[in-house]
């Protein structure tokens, strides 16, 4: 009888393993993060850019991933590219959250999305998990990549707030419905983005003195936005097509402002720092939509040193009264959706002449 029992225990032991879920890990050459990531020796992955974004193919109907956090932070789920919800990622214990269920057998594709800012936690997803059998295959990355440095219009502060006179929430940031995010589905292109609210080329917003301690200037070499000042290995990484800067904004608000010397001088030296991993790529220095006497002054200043040292950079037209507060704005003023997509209509056809990337038919 004990025998009839061991027997029957060592089936039904067979069998439940049998029908286990299978765990990869996050590290797993199926599975591809694009943005500046860290893989740890246990083979998770951690980051804390805003924008960093996970890809796979999936069979089996179903994918969790394996995910900590050590604030909060909001991720998009996308399956087979169209969006499916936003989810709220909280706990320093590894926790399993379920991305996608009761799909057909497959292949689906999964792109899990960080749209809220470093300042606010650190990610790491650990591995993800798929219905036993299933089989995980890479998504190819796409012909082009755009390299975005910014601030908070990049990051997509507020860009789902319904008023500009609320104030900002996290889980009204998104990202994926600001400016670069936009243009980059236009072209049909991978993107990176390193940006975070406030910061500024040289001065952050309301600081009481002109050069910041810790600026964009710093904050872009970094391989975190927030978590640690880990130097960012550019030798490791995808040359991007484009690299956009779009920074100034923060430089000169409220009383206190660097001088016009002070963020030209900075800002060519972030286009040497750009050129010296990435080869002579093209540079699109963007006019902030929103930008005051006093940065229109520097940009004119960087427009007159770029004309003697640099080709292949670029000034974009100004935007001046193209986003309107009655119509284009959410949270403290900035930018919401359609805000964000009149600026990327704006910068759309210039990065085209830039690049030589046809324009979609519209018509």
């Amino acid at each position: 009888m004990k025998r009839i029992l061991l027997l029957m225990a060592l089936v039904t032991q067979t069998l439940l393993m049998a029908g286990a879920d299978r765990i990869v890990k996050a590290n797993d050459p199926a599975i591809s993060f694009t943005g500046r990531t860290e893989t740890l020796d246990d083979g998770s992955v951690r980051y804390d850019w805003v924008g960093v974004y996970m890809q796979t193919r999936f069979t089996g109907g179903r994918i969790a991933v394996e995910v900590a956090e050590t604030g909060t932070s909001y991720h998009n789920i996308y399956i087979d590219d169209r969006f499916v919800r936003k989810i709220k990622i909280t706990g320093k214990d590894r926790q399993f959250v379920t991305l996608a269920a009761d799909l057909s057998k497959g292949p689906h594709t999964l792109k899990l999305q960080k749209c809220t800012e470093g300042e606010f936690g650190c990610t790491t997803v650990s591995a993800v998990r798929v219905a036993a059998g299933a089989r995980l295959l890479p998504v190819a990355p796409r012909e082009r990549l755009i390299e975005v440095y910014g601030d908070s219009y990049t990051c997509g502060y507020g860009t789902e707030g319904k008023s500009p006179h609320e104030r900002f929430r996290l889980e009204t940031e998104n990202c994926d419905k600001a400016y670069a995010c936009i243009i980059a589905r236009y072209f049909g292109a991978d993107y990176r983005l390193i940006a975070h609210s406030g910061m500024g080329m040289v001065r952050n917003y309301n600081d009481s003195v002109q050069l910041s301690r810790h600026n964009m200037s710093t904050r872009s070499t970094q391989l975190y936005d927030d978590f640690n000042r880990t130097p960012y290995d550019f030798s490791n990484c995808r040359k991007p097509d484009l690299v956009m800067i779009n920074l100034g904004s923060n430089d000169f608000s409220t009383l206190v402002k660097p001088t016009p010397e002070q963020f030209v001088n900075a800002y060519l030296k972030m286009i040497d720092n750009i050129r010296s991993h990435y080869g002579n790529v093209p540079v699109l220095c963007v006019t902030p939509h929103s930008a005051s006497r006093y940065l229109l002054a520097a940009l004119d200043y960087l427009r007159e040193r770029l004309m003697n040292k640099y080709s292949g950079v670029y000034m974009a037209n100004p935007m001046a009264g193209i986003v309107t507060q009655a119509a284009d704005t959410g949270s403290d003023h900035h930018p919401n959706y359609q805000g964000q997509c009149k600026i990327a209509m704006s910068l759309i056809p210039q990065i085209s002449a830039i690049t030589t990337w046809n324009l979609a038919d519209l018509f």
